[in-house]
């Protein structure tokens, strides 16, 4: 067998698919392989370059292909469809897998370790759960506006809602609805004990995190922004400046530009969407405090004073993640002008 080279390799549940070319770029083999023979097959083979898309599962088999002392390289699955020649097979995605893998422009996911892995798991449990509390929130809301029953927005209102379901004396609700809208407040308040839990945790090791208490200096970001960027950005030392790593995660405009004629749309909306709405949250609270107290004359309250709200929010929040990636490359703590160092949050 001639010396293989380059392997690409199209991950799957069961069957997995792997071509593999010789440094001419020929192909040497195109073979099918089951989930269990997949490590062995690689250990006996000579350390090559494994090209795989960055899907679910693919940082673990970065991991365990890097240790049998192959390169690993992992891209965005977008970067490598243009590769494939026609139709949709798994010997077509692996051959455009092995073609893209070799390209000098080709861009790559850093591979994350289990510790990244499991706090950005942590993260989307914690985001799921968030989401089934507003689903339930707004189920209960809607049926008790059936009855002509509504209340003020914010979760702040809900109990308001819950102490009316509880209510036997309040003969605005049926009884048959009250109890079957009594397992929504019940699973309501579940889910708070549930997300409020999982926050404790995240807020506790952010605390003893030495990187997450310098990220909690900077303005609008907290404990679990700080985990987020630490879990989320395995190398922020990949990206070449502050604004490389804003317009990475989607905070800056769309460019469509043509004949020399710069034409700036929204912002991309790329990358990371938990991540992106971390930064825009902390920044609207940012801006809405700014709002509140006029004497803060600072960069914040002067874009207000010239754009909407909103647009103010995204520019703040691409500042915030500039600011993040300067101290994750380079150290440090935030320092709000005149050199005085921010105090950190959790």
């Amino acid at each position: 067998m001639e010396k293989i080279t380059t392997i690409g390799l199209d991950l799957a549940k069961n069957v997995f698919q792997v071509h593999g070319v010789d440094a001419a770029g020929q192909a040497v083999f195109r073979r099918k392989l089951r989930r269990g023979d997949v490590e062995e097959f690689f250990r006996r083979l000579p350390p090559a370059t494994i090209g795989m898309e960055a899907c679910g599962g693919a940082h673990h088999w970065a991991r365990v292909l890097g240790a049998l002392g192959h390169r690993v390289l992992l891209m965005p699955p977008a970067y490598v469809k243009p590769y494939v020649k026609r139709g949709k097979t798994d010997a077509a995605d692996a051959e455009a897998i092995c073609e893209a893998v070799t390209r000098p422009t080709m861009r790559f996911v850093p591979v994350k370790t289990e510790a990244q892995q499991a706090a950005a798991a942590e993260l989307k449990v914690r985001q799921m759960l968030v989401e089934q509390r507003t689903r339930s929130v707004n189920a209960l809301r809607g049926h008790l506006a059936e009855f002509g029953i509504v209340a003020a927005k914010g979760m702040g209102r809900v109990a308001d809602l819950a102490a009316i379901v509880r209510d036997p004396t309040d003969d605005r609700l049926p009884s048959m609805a009250r109890e079957a809208l009594l397992v929504l407040v019940e699973q309501i308040e579940h889910l708070e004990f549930r997300i409020e839990r999982v926050e404790t945790a995240i807020i506790r090791r952010s605390r003893a995190d030495e990187t997450a208490r310098r990220l909690a200096t900077i303005p609008g970001i907290g404990a679990i922004t700080a985990n987020a960027l630490q879990a989320l950005v395995p190398d922020p030392g990949g990206f070449k400046s502050g604004r490389h790593f804003a317009a990475w995660l989607g905070l800056a405009p769309r460019a469509h530009s043509s004949g020399g004629k710069e034409r700036l749309g929204r912002i991309s909306r790329a990358g990371n969407a938990t991540l992106r709405a971390f930064l825009v949250l902390g920044a609207t609270a940012n801006l809405r405090y700014a709002r509140r107290s006029p004497e803060a004359a600072n960069w914040a309250t002067r874009l207000l004073a010239r754009r909407p709200f909103k647009v103010a929010a995204v520019a703040l929040a691409n500042k915030m993640a500039r600011t993040a990636w300067a101290l994750l490359v380079k150290g440090g703590v935030y320092k709000v002008p005149g050199g005085r160092i921010a105090a950190g949050r959790s």
